[in-house]
């Protein structure tokens, strides 16, 4: 087992695991939406998310990796069946190539295992599969309900479960997307003929998520590989397969200072990885490299929270913020919300960690993030309420400010 003690050692680690991720390239994955089909078949999944404060989350993902790349690419790639829509461990667009592995959760779910609902209504889903059989893809608002009153998201009318439920368990796929409205048609209809439908094993399974984890990660925990499923097979399949990859030192372990144990491929970090530049990413809660919390903690010594489900009072840094990026550290984190009638983007707090950087260096970058973050939202123009530490703040204001 390899002990991560120095400074350069951790740093290397760190450099393997956003390299994999494409975050550490101009452009790893190429330009538009060529590149966005590839940066998705790389990375794996992309989370879909409904928080509006900027961007969202699956555009936003594919932005930090993609140089002109366009929030209708995400649907596009919908209709050409370069992607398709299910459960990842969230809401994700996945790889239209692993769709097979989408099959042993969807049997699941017809076989009786909960997702959303415990209890449903076998006589309207048949009903509404009947419709959409005759008169083709259906939107849930096309259906006629007699509910009034809504308690929330999870009182969805009668006929939105019932489509739920058929998107899950497999009878119906999402064709196409306008927003967060969702069109839902028959599989059979939705799946490009080439896709392979082949059920597969657990060894399958597991060999398929160990691979796409090394790949897209570089570096990963034996919890992270499972990160958010519930199959206990499939988890001991994973755990067996690490262990027989280990025994024949196709892999090996890594261990940094908190004491946590890390896999990756043998000779990894011997490998040359890409250079650090002085660009900084401003990237999304949900992005693939920060959505294991404690994998961010152990690797990168940075404990982030979502706080938009946190009570205001007790909110630390802001409702939405955005992790900071810059030569291969998070040293930072920005509140912010797009106001789109006035094509203002208002940035409430900005926080930076303890770092040994240039102030002025990071300055610059961050403005430079800045100017390229408000074209993504459709602003054009930007401003700074509080930033930490507070000797920054002047200092960035100037900074921002347009010329003239």
């Amino acid at each position: 087992m390899i002990e991560i003690k120095r400074p350069q050692e951790l740093a290397r680690l760190r450099r393997l695991a956003l390299a994999a991720q494409g975050l550490l390239q101009a452009q790893p994955y190429g330009c538009g939406l060529a590149g966005a089909r590839k940066a998705i078949n790389h990375i794996g999944y992309v989370q879909i998310d409904t928080i509006l404060v900027v961007e969202r989350a699956h555009h936003h993902v594919f932005h930090s990796r993609v140089p002109k790349f366009k929030p209708a690419m995400t649907n596009q790639m919908l209709l050409d069946g370069d992607v398709f829509e299910y459960w990842a461990h969230a809401a994700a667009f996945l790889p239209i190539a692993d769709f097979r592995f989408s099959l042993p959760y969807k049997l699941a779910i017809k076989s009786g295992q909960t997702h959303w609902y415990k209890n449903r209504d076998k006589k309207l889903m048949g009903e509404l599969l009947a419709r959409i059989r005759i008169d083709g893809p259906i939107r849930s608002r096309d259906i006629e309900t007699n509910t009034t009153k809504r308690a929330g998201w999870w009182d969805w009318k009668p006929a939105k479960k019932a489509l739920e439920q058929m998107y899950m368990e497999g009878d119906l796929m999402v064709s196409n997307r306008e927003g967060f409205q969702k069109t839902y048609d028959l599989t059979e209809r939705v799946l490009p003929s080439h896709v392979n439908l082949q059920m597969p094993s657990i060894e399958e399974f597991a060999a398929h998520i160990v691979d796409q984890q090394l790949r897209c990660h570089g570096v990963v925990s034996l919890k992270g590989l499972t990160y958010q499923r519930r199959n206990t097979e499939l988890r001991k399949a994973v755990k067996t397969l690490v262990n027989e990859r280990l025994a024949q030192r196709v892999l090996e372990q890594v261990k940094v200072s908190s004491g946590e144990i890390f896999i990756m491929e043998t000779s990894a970090l011997e490998r040359t990885q890409p250079r650090l530049s002085s660009r900084m990413l401003i990237l999304s809660p949900f992005d693939n490299s920060v959505i294991q919390r404690e994998r961010l903690k152990a690797l990168f010594q940075y404990d982030y929270q979502l706080e938009c489900y946190v009570p205001a009072a007790k909110r630390q840094y802001g409702y939405f913020c955005l992790p900071l990026l810059y030569r291969g550290e998070f040293i930072g984190r920005m509140d912010c919300k797009a106001h789109r009638k006035t094509s203002h983007l208002e940035i409430k707090s900005l926080h930076f960690e303890q770092h040994n950087f240039d102030e002025c260096l990071v300055i610059t970058a961050f403005v430079e993030a800045i100017i390229q973050f408000c074209h993504f939202q459709q602003c054009d123009s930007v401003s700074l309420t509080k930033a930490n530490p507070k000797h920054l703040t002047q200092p960035l204001r100037s900074a921002l400010k347009p010329p003239g």
